[in-house]
């Protein structure tokens, strides 16, 4: 009962934030003309979103929450499509479902481009007659590519051949997908921004902590290569603070580990080398340390400072043999 009320509520409530965009439907200023892509991991119930277009700052096209969907809502864009479709479905309804209730009450859906997913795998995407050629979509299992204003024609069947060929997680497969579109000529006007969004499949109830990935790129001549170079280094990053995590229960050599990949990922990050350098001391490994600090200390000695500090806050060892090692690099 408290779900149907919910969900009443929310139509209305489209309803109204619909109508209203009616009068404005048609503004240049809702023009997020592009390609995407929404998509389920089943086994890790990981949900994602990817987009580019000659748009800047195009995230809104995006939309996904843990444990609930995902959403791109593009073309002459309605972006209550994004928050309001999460609401339904969050509240019992399907992806099929919320599209349906949402396009009843939009007067000007002809002119809209969106695709949802949910938790379920149920994929729905809709592509409206007034959508600017070239423009379509395919839907496969749990995944659904769409685009308009293409160069090209053959844009959303390349992303979906390389969504479902490309090996790794669903930031690398969209990625792939984002690059396979490009290979086909992309958006006619060309490439401004573009934006990734991936959501764990175990919701914990705090978004910052369900967001895997969530990357964007506003305003770059190569944005793609952009948010691939943004997305690597999330991953570094994300070994850097499981690093954290393993000091902060002194499993040294877990956390040496975790910053040597995180170097490896992202070279010359002179964050990262400093934290790995720090992390090889307090696993035993000096020596294997001193070459990595000497390397750091060369863009300048703020970094050296920080060692004594370390030392002071017992992330490195009270040893002023080591520490003088360390400082004479």
């Amino acid at each position: 009962m408290r779900k149907s009320l919910l969900t009443l509520i929310i139509i209305l409530l489209v309803a109204s934030v619909v109508s209203s965009a009616d009068r404005t439907a048609l503004s240049a200023a809702n023009m997020a003309n592009t390609f995407s892509i929404v998509c389920y991991d089943s086994a890790s119930g990981e949900f994602g979103a990817a987009v580019q277009s000659h748009w800047f700052k195009v995230n809104d096209v995006i939309w996904a929450e843990a444990g609930v969907g995902a959403v791109a809502t593009q073309s002459l864009t309605e972006i209550s499509y994004g928050p309001l479709g999460l609401d339904l479905m969050r509240a019992g309804k399907t992806a099929n479902e919320a599209l349906a209730g949402l396009l009843a009450a939009d007067s000007n859906n002809a002119v809209r481009q969106v695709a949802m997913i949910d938790t379920h795998g149920n994929v729905v995407a809709h592509s409206g007659s007034k959508c600017i050629a070239e423009f379509g979509q395919h839907i496969g299992k749990n995944y659904s590519c769409q685009a308009n204003l293409m160069e090209k024609n053959t844009v959303w069947d390349a992303m979906a051949k390389a969504f479902e060929s490309t090996k790794g997680d669903l930031a690398e497969r969209m990625m792939a997908a984002l690059e396979a579109a490009q290979g086909q000529g992309g958006d006619i006007r060309g490439k401004q921004s573009a934006a990734m969004l991936v959501v764990s499949g175990k919701p914990t109830g705090k978004s910052w902590v369900d967001r895997k990935v969530d990357l964007r790129v506003d305003d770059s001549p190569e944005p793609l290569k952009e948010l691939r170079r943004l997305l690597n280094i999330n991953r570094a990053y994300d070994h850097m603070n499981r690093g954290d995590e393993y000091i902060a229960v002194k499993n040294w050599d877990s956390a040496a580990y975790e910053y040597q990949t995180a170097a490896e990922l992202d070279p010359g990050n002179k964050e990262i080398l400093f934290w790995y350098a720090a992390a090889l001391v307090t696993a035993g490994q000096v020596e294997k340390s001193l070459p990595v600090f000497k390397q750091v200390f060369k863009e300048g000695d703020n970094w050296r400072q920080l060692v004594p500090r370390l030392v002071t806050a017992d992330l490195l060892p009270h040893d002023s043999t080591v520490i003088q090692q360390i400082m004479a690099q």
